[in-house]
């Protein structure tokens, strides 16, 4: 016997402020870390460029010492506040990494709290890197997966910065979830107006280009998910 959708049990949401964790915390379903500005922009942009997979990796040394183990690799690297890593192959910049051919490539990524994120939560029975260009087909995923309870991992929230460019994210992708009809636009709206959006605006920070903060307010850019799995002692997207 079929069950009608109005019958199902309702999906449960819960939120998490990665910056005020202090102690470890671990939903046991479906949670989704949430980075727009920029690693999961970044890592949707790699996929879409033909990666291989991506392999989130917190230490820049242990990302340095495992893109020379692994074949065909590179490596995306940032520190806090979103300047390049050194001797990586790439900054955490999506528009730069738009036109660049990744076929078959592995992607070796560390930043300070996308990837942190992951980590963090890698014991999920479901683990997803979540940004505004792949929303609607995370929420897809998730739906298809039958979650019953879903968190929402803020990743963007610092002294300094409200993080509502992925506290916005998630309204977005929660009111998908609850089957609401919602317009992108609002979203969009609200990250190019939190603090780390407006710095993107401003054009006094070199490393934070306004072609990023374009890029990543694009609503639904890309039509697949970012699913986070562990293979071995790596985490990978694909």
């Amino acid at each position: 016997m079929s069950v009608l959708a109005s019958e199902m049990p309702a999906m449960r949401f819960t939120r998490l402020i990665l910056n005020r964790l202090q102690s470890q915390t671990t939903p046991s379903d479906t949670v989704v870390v949430i980075d727009v500005l920029r690693s999961f922009t970044t890592a949707a942009v790699a996929l879409a460029r033909g990666a291989r997979a991506i392999y989130p990796v917190e230490a820049l040394s242990t990302a340095t010492a495992l893109r020379g183990r692994l074949q065909n690799a590179v490596s995306i690297g940032a520190v806090g506040g979103g300047d390049p890593a050194p001797g990586f192959d790439f900054g955490n910049s999506p528009s730069r990494l738009i036109k660049v051919d990744l076929a078959g490539k592995n992607v070796v990524m560390s930043t300070a709290a996308g990837v942190r994120g992951l980590q963090r939560f890698r014991q999920a029975q479901h683990l997803y890197a979540a940004s505004f260009v792949c929303a609607r087909a995370t929420a897809e995923a998730i739906r298809a997966a039958g979650a019953e309870d879903v968190c929402f991992i803020i990743t963007g929230e610092w002294v300094d910065r409200d993080g509502d460019e992925d506290i916005a994210c998630a309204d977005y992708l929660e009111s998908l979830l609850r089957g609401e009809t919602v317009a992108p636009d609002d979203f969009a709206r609200r990250i190019r107006e939190s603090d780390f959006g407006q710095r993107f605006m401003t054009g006094g920070w070199p490393n934070l280009p306004r072609a990023d903060l374009d890029l990543a307010a694009h609503a639904d850019l890309f039509d697949f998910a970012m699913p986070v799995r562990c293979e071995g002692e790596h985490l990978v997207i694909r």
